[in-house]
Formats: structure tokens, sequence, C-alpha cells
């Protein structure tokens, strides 16, 4: 089972940005009030296990880190975006189910 990282304000430049860098990262915006992101958490715990670190997998919670919340442009979640080489190349907003998700990334992760 790999980690499930919490990022926030406090580190989200050198735990996501910066290791985006020998890794990709995927980030799930979250907050703990809303339906979806609890729809959701499941899926994204499951490909963090499947992956097993080849990613690096983690949530922001919208409520508790709202200065990285704004510098991503999430307005609302669920938001998962997908961070490498110290960008974002993929977003994907409101729930998605598995299959979308693995679609919209795959390309991103295999090179």
């Amino acid at each position: 089972m790999a980690m499930m990282y919490v990022f926030d304000d406090s580190n989200f430049q050198g735990e996501v940005v910066e290791a985006s860098r020998e890794r990709p990262v995927l980030v799930e915006f979250t907050a703990e009030w809303c339906g979806p992101c609890q729809m959701l958490a499941p899926i994204v715990d499951r490909l963090n296990d499947e992956w097993n670190g080849a990613v690096r997998v983690g949530r922001v919670d919208l409520d508790l880190s709202v200065e990285t919340c704004m510098a991503c442009n999430v307005m609302s979640v669920p938001v998962l975006i997908l961070f490498k080489e110290g960008q974002m190349v993929e977003r994907l907003m409101g729930f998605n189910p598995r299959e979308r998700i693995l679609a919209k990334l795959k390309p991103y992760l295999s090179s």
C-alpha cells in the first residue's frame, strides 16, 4: 500500500511542484463537506495503491489550504490536477469514474 500524502500551503511547493520533476504527482483537491469528493476518494486511494509509488498521490483540503487552491485556480471541488516536471499538465473537475481518470492521465504517465 503506497503512502497517501497530505499537501497544504506549507509544503505544496516542495512536495508537489518540485517533487513532480522526479515523478508525476496527482493532487486531489477536496473538502470534508463535499459529497462528490467522498465518492472520488476511494477511486484515488485505489489508483494510489495500483501505482505503488510510481506516481506521488495526495490531497489538499480546500478549507485548510486557501493559498494553494487560489494558486492552482481551484474554485470548487473535487478537482484532480496532475503535475509533471514542475507544471500542471492535466485537470479533471468534478467526479469522474476511474476509467475516465486513467484515460486522461495515461499519456503523462507513460513517458
